[in-house]
């Protein structure tokens, strides 16, 4: 079983580095002003550990 990826939208502050990074993963939520996940797999994994690993707040995570 392949790995996805979430965020705890809770911590999630709303600087977009996930979606500037990987839009094809990650997306604004209008509503709530935080990212959302939108591909939680078969994204490329490359673009989400980069993702992971940029989020000030530490909010992205995978998930096995």
């Amino acid at each position: 079983m392949a790995r996805t990826v979430f965020i705890e939208t809770s911590e999630c502050v709303g600087c977009e580095s996930c979606v500037e990074l990987c839009p094809d993963v990650f997306q604004m939520d209008d509503d709530s002003g935080k990212s959302k996940v939108i591909l939680p797999s078969g994204g490329p994994e490359d673009c989400i550990q980069e993702a992971i690993e940029t989020c000030p707040v530490e909010c992205i995570h995978w998930k096995d």
